[in-house]
């Protein structure tokens, strides 16, 4: 599943199509998670892209008249196309510029979005009840700290939790906790400031190298432009059970937590 590096990266591909003007739109499969409007095409034709933003896992686009609301799913790709290609079997949207340039979803299990929203886009149900971004002013150690004094789930849980911080997936989860250091079991509420201090930094650092690693090739994720990110190289512990620890040679070890695979190492993990 494309995790928030996948989805920047996607945002940070589609850039160019700021300022391009929608010369028609082609639907061939409306049924995603949440149906596609039926009118899409009539709303989104001769409007022009304004801003590209992200919130969490979706990606906004800002337009004349409204926003389009897009989200990758579990297998989701948003591709920028310089010129009109045949779609392929699970290809359900071409966004189509005026300059030929092309916006394709391709989306083979289907659980993407495609959405047209109007007014006021944070107050709308999906986004309204997310919590902060971790890359931005006001995520550091101090609110984790107070946020997690009567939270006695495991730390990974916790901060997997979209309600409390958005964007740190299972995989960013894992390798967050092992450079500070924190074992996964931990009670979240018997984490110290000073050890959430750490935690908030190492969270930035590795979201912020996925990043710049155009963010993992994991099974079909490619960029926008179509090449696959390589942070997967970088992992500390991610898959890696039973590989030696890149720091001390300690065995990798993997439980279950939340029905998710956990990864860590039992020496420099306490």
């Amino acid at each position: 599943m494309p995790e928030l590096p996948e989805v920047e990266t996607t945002r940070r591909g589609l850039l160019p199509l700021i300022d391009q003007r929608v010369s028609s739109v082609t639907v061939r499969n409306h049924s995603l998670r949440w149906p596609i409007p039926i009118d899409l095409p009539d709303l989104l034709t001769g409007q022009r892209f304004i801003e590209l933003t992200r919130r969490a896992k979706y990606i906004l686009v800002r337009c004349e008249r409204g926003t389009l609301m897009l989200h990758l799913g579990m297998s989701g790709r948003l591709s920028l196309l310089p010129e009109y290609e045949t779609p392929a079997k699970h290809d359900h949207l071409d966004v189509v510029f005026q300059n030929g340039s092309v916006m394709r979803l391709r989306d083979p299990r289907r659980f993407g979005a495609v959405l047209w929203l109007e007014g006021d886009v944070m107050q709308h149900k999906l986004l309204q009840s997310l919590g902060v971004e971790p890359l931005e002013q006001g995520f550091d150690g101090d609110f984790l700290f107070a946020q997690t004094r009567s939270r006695s789930a495991a730390i990974k849980i916790v901060i997997m939790d979209s309600h409390l911080v958005v964007g740190v997936g299972n995989i960013y989860a894992s390798e967050s906790l092992f450079r500070a250091g924190i074992n996964p079991k931990t009670p979240a509420n018997k984490v110290s400031r000073v050890r959430y201090q750490r935690l908030a930094e190492e969270i930035k650092a590795t979201l912020a190298a996925a990043i710049e690693a155009g963010g993992s090739s994991l099974r079909d994720f490619f960029g926008a432009d179509g090449n696959p990110g390589y942070f997967q190289q970088e992992y500390f512990v991610y898959g890696r059970t039973g590989e030696p620890c890149k720091t001390c040679g300690t065995a990798i070890k993997s439980i279950k937590q939340g029905q998710r695979s956990t990864f860590f190492c039992p020496q420099c993990q306490r």
